[in-house]
């Protein structure tokens, strides 16, 4: 996994994927996502590393099998909001 922090006006976007995506552009009817190394390469992560940087965020963007998979187990992302791009999911956090 590839976890990166981006902090903005007092927020804090966690951008998270599964390492083997890093470079792919995503795309599928009229939905696209490149998963741009500028954005999303940070730091490479465990999932306890992932857990911690999600944790402090109060917003995500994140794509992969493993990296939504987690988020999903831990509360974070509710599976029903997981949508899938060219067969990935991608998902979105907004902590209120």
């Amino acid at each position: 996994m590839m976890v990166k922090m981006h902090q903005r006006r007092g927020e804090v976007l966690l951008a998270a994927c599964d390492s083997e995506l890093v470079g792919r552009k995503l795309t599928q009817d009229k939905l696209s996502l490149e998963v741009r190394e500028s954005f999303y390469a940070g730091e490479a992560a465990d999932e306890a590393i992932f857990m911690n940087r999600l944790e402090l965020a109060t917003m995500a963007n994140l794509v992969g099998e493993r990296v939504v998979a987690i988020a999903v187990d831990c509360g974070a992302v509710d599976q029903d909001h997981v949508i899938m791009i060219d067969g990935v999911p991608h998902a979105q956090m907004v902590r209120m």
